[in-house]
């Protein structure tokens, strides 16, 4: 057993805590020590004498480091929980541009409980045959993480009975499922469909549903399907998937399009605001602005607008992510789309939604008062 002098001897400082930990690995060469001198020439020997009493010993370096593969997982987890939302939507947005090559990764994140929510939302934005099989596997997961909400989001975009089939039941699971999250997601889901058929279902489910808010989201996604139905009915649709934008708009068509508007190519401030009668509109001016004294009022703005605030695309140019805000008199929410090319054609093939923010009810203008 070395002695405190043997170690300040050798090391010239006293032992630390640490040094004790480390015990069994020094016992080695403090008795192999003497005998260097022996074998080894001066010079070597002089030179071991002369290392600086710091230096940090491979074994200690080693402790240091953090255990492999956590520090990407701590990462992800910290980017993705940060308070600024805008390290999160970079996460995504840098999955959306590598596109199928990070889909084992992400399979293997989603084991993790810090990274599963992140991993699976990116398997969702991907897409694809291999994502929606990985996806579909979370129904059974036993975690309380409810990430089956993600595959029922990624089945928007797959147009098969066998999909509606399972968004129907999910919705009509509403009063049995603990995460009200869970049947939303599958209610946004039937909405990114324009078919008719899909209405009957939906207004079936509403007579056994006693959640009330799901209730109002299941008659919301009913009114949305039928009013974009006759929209895409009309010849004035044509050009609804000949960009990410059109495509986008003809998503939000039954809010951009009031019911007397004729065409749908009219740009957003072009359209009556809500509620202003023909009346109204054409009602004539006050005498101070026909003679000129006062400038007349500025052009309301619209009533509601659409705008897409980021845009990444896919490495193969034929899927993209975009945020999108959308802007009414009483809210804004934003959402996180998917988009898809189809034979030359942008089609929405999931939507997601984000946060949404009530606007202040507007204070009333004091009438104005006319020069004498």
């Amino acid at each position: 057993m070395m002695h405190e002098a043997d170690f300040v001897e050798h090391f010239g400082r006293k032992p630390k805590r640490t040094d004790y930990h480390r015990l069994r690995r020094l016992l080695l060469p403090y008795f192999l020590l003497p005998i260097s001198y022996f074998l080894l020439p001066p010079a070597v020997s002089a030179a071991q004498d002369q290392t600086p009493s710091t230096a940090t010993t491979p074994a200690a370096e080693e402790e240091e480091k953090p255990l492999p593969g956590d520090w990407a997982v701590e990462l992800l987890d910290a980017a993705e929980h940060s308070p600024n939302s805008e390290a999160r939507d970079a996460l995504y947005r840098a999955a959306m541009a590598t596109g199928p090559a990070i889909i084992p990764q992400l399979e293997e994140a989603l084991k993790d409980d810090r990274t599963a929510e992140f991993a699976a939302q990116a398997l969702a934005f991907i897409g694809g045959e291999k994502a929606i099989q990985i996806l579909w596997k979370l129904q059974s997961d036993k975690r309380d993480l409810n990430l089956r909400r993600f595959y029922y989001g990624a089945l928007a975009e797959f147009d098969a009975p066998e999909a509606a089939e399972t968004l129907l039941a999910a919705v009509n699971r509403a009063d049995q499922e603990p995460d009200r999250t869970v049947t939303e997601a599958a209610v946004i889901a039937l909405t990114v469909r324009s078919d008719p058929k899909l209405i009957a279902p939906l207004r079936e489910a509403l007579t056994k549903i006693q959640d009330v808010v799901i209730c109002l989201d299941v008659e919301n996604a009913v009114e949305v399907i039928e009013s974009r139905a006759k929209f895409l009915a009309k010849p004035q649709a044509k050009k609804s998937g000949a960009s990410v934008e059109e495509a986008v708009r003809t998503y939000f068509a039954p809010a951009l399009i009031s019911p007397d508007t004729p065409s749908a190519s009219l740009p957003a401030a072009a359209k009556p605001a809500a509620g202003r009668s023909s009346s109204t509109a054409a009602a004539p001016k006050s005498t101070a602005v026909r003679a000129g004294t006062t400038k007349p009022p500025a052009p309301a703005e619209p009533p509601v607008k659409v705008q897409i605030q980021h845009l990444t695309l896919s490495p193969e140019k034929t899927r993209a992510l975009a945020r999108v805000t959308f802007e009414d008199p009483t809210a804004v929410a934003n959402y996180d789309m998917v988009l898809q090319k189809r034979y030359g054609e942008w089609v929405v093939a999931s939507v997601w939604l984000g946060a949404e923010v009530e606007k202040a009810p507007a204070q009333p203008l004091p009438p104005e008062r006319e020069p004498e």
